[in-house]
């Protein structure tokens, strides 16, 4: 919030008081270097969230739930914001991305559960207002073989999610090149971006923070971001295991949520 506080002129929520609350989701996510390391810890990650053994759906619907309370009534706002201005965004990591597509994909198979340009469908009062995941660990075609009913389609126009999905890529991450290679046949979204996907998608770049995003380039239902120039490990830990994937703790990173919570309002 520090870089935000600085230019206050350019993010009006700001002036307004803007407090976050943050619901934090961990789980051990240390392994061995190797595909069986791999393996482990994405079988992990889909526990928490599959049918029959995780609670993930249920501790987002819960959450949707608990702050639909303040809310007025569901025809009104037409997202998920309550009279003190609340609104749902996601953030995750490598299989954390893959953990809360699964959570908002099944916690939405019961709804209700859960301000972008997309169509609104009263069928779904509550939904997520965006969704950052910083070098996704799922196959280049996920969102079509996996998570296609986070969007809408002719047969299905309601979808969880209104806001974009925008998933951050550097070719120097060794986790999901070369060690998601190995184990899943293909490179990950968080190596090469998304691939195959049942809405259009648009590509873009990491902007540094005196720089702002272009309304266009993130109004989209999903959304590349190349990050190669800035995820790229230090130089003493270009050889690791997982090259750069870890490395999106920066400025910039904050700069893209923050702006993705911004322009829902």
């Amino acid at each position: 919030m520090e870089l935000y506080q600085s230019a206050p002129e350019r993010y009006p929520a700001l002036k307004s008081g803007y407090r976050p609350w943050c619901v934090v989701v961990r789980w051990p996510s240390s392994s061995l270097p190797g595909r069986s390391g791999y393996e482990r810890i994405r079988d992990r990650a889909h526990a928490m969230s599959s049918e029959g053994q995780g609670h993930a759906p249920y501790v987002i619907g819960h959450l949707l739930g608990y702050l639909s309370s303040a809310r007025t009534a569901p025809s009104s706002p037409a997202v998920l914001a309550s009279r003190t201005g609340q609104y749902l965004h996601l953030t995750g990591h490598s299989f954390g991305g893959r953990f809360l597509c699964e959570a908002v994909q099944r916690a939405a198979e019961q709804p209700p559960v859960l301000g972008w340009s997309t169509p609104y469908d009263p069928r779904r009062p509550f939904t997520v207002d965006s969704m950052l995941i910083f070098q996704m660990a799922a196959p280049r075609d996920a969102f079509l073989r996996h998570f296609d009913t986070l969007f809408p389609t002719a047969t299905r126009p309601g979808a969880p999610l209104r806001g974009p999905i925008a998933l951050t890529h550097s070719r120097w991450d060794r986790a999901t090149g070369f060690w998601h290679l190995r184990a899943e046949k293909a490179p990950g979204i968080g190596h090469s971006g998304a691939g195959a996907a049942p809405v259009p998608q648009f590509s873009t770049r990491l902007l540094s923070t005196d720089i702002a995003y272009p309304q266009e380039v993130l109004d989209h239902r999903l959304v590349n971001i190349d990050a190669d120039w800035l995820y790229r490990g230090s130089r003493r830990t270009r050889l690791h295991p997982s090259g750069a994937h870890s490395d999106f703790l920066r400025p910039e990173s904050a700069h893209l949520l923050l702006t993705l919570a911004e322009r829902s309002r």
